[in-house]
């Protein structure tokens, strides 16, 4: 296939939706319920406290999920929406004719991650969690003529899949330790 069939002029990669869902879903399920129960349990910290905590970590994350890889003839580059401040999360750009070499890296939990070597050595990494991974692939190999047969994404759906449902049936258990939460807090008897 030609590559002009196979790139567009600019193209750019979000963050796949169903890596963003689960993490924003687990975040929430983790957090949710501990101002309800500082109130059950009178901790010191107030309730109040805790929940303009969990809406800035809220931020946070969301702001870390909007990386988003925008690739052209000249170059590829991790960037951010304008309100992300740069303090938080850094992009990178990097021209075609820089790029070395592609070098694995194993994780601590046994994957591989990918960086591209650049002339001025160092080392920037491929981003894996991006919707269209295989097309950026193409794109990659097509600019680079680097091989990139045995690069696959980090994560495959399927764990994802695995997590949000772990992550919405841990919403049902949040639900009831919210509701036992309040009927402590009003006084209630619930034995």
């Amino acid at each position: 296939m030609p590559e002009s069939s196979v790139l567009q002029p600019v193209d750019q990669f979000n963050l796949s939706p169903l890596i963003r869902i689960t993490l924003l879903t687990l975040y929430g399920a983790l957090l949710v319920p501990l101002p309800f129960l500082a109130i059950a349990t009178h901790a010191p910290v107030p309730p109040w406290i805790l929940g303009i905590g969990i809406m800035i970590g809220a931020v946070l994350l969301y702001a870390a999920l909007t990386e988003r890889v925008v690739v052209n003839e000249q170059q590829i580059q991790v960037t951010y929406p304008q309100w992300v401040p740069t303090l938080w999360r850094r992009g990178w750009t990097l021209n075609w004719s820089d790029i070395t070499a592609l070098k694995p890296r194993s994780t601590g939990q046994g994957g591989i991650v990918y960086y591209f070597l650049a002339g001025d050595d160092r080392a920037y990494l491929l981003p894996m969690r991006v919707a269209g991974f295989a097309q950026l692939v193409r794109y990659v190999q097509a600019k680079t003529h680097l091989p990139m047969r045995d690069v696959k994404p980090l994560a495959q759906p399927w764990m994802y899949f695995i997590l949000l449902g772990f992550s919405l049936l841990f919403w049902l258990f949040d639900g009831w330790v919210i509701w036992m939460s309040l009927t402590m807090s009003a006084g209630i008897g619930v034995g």
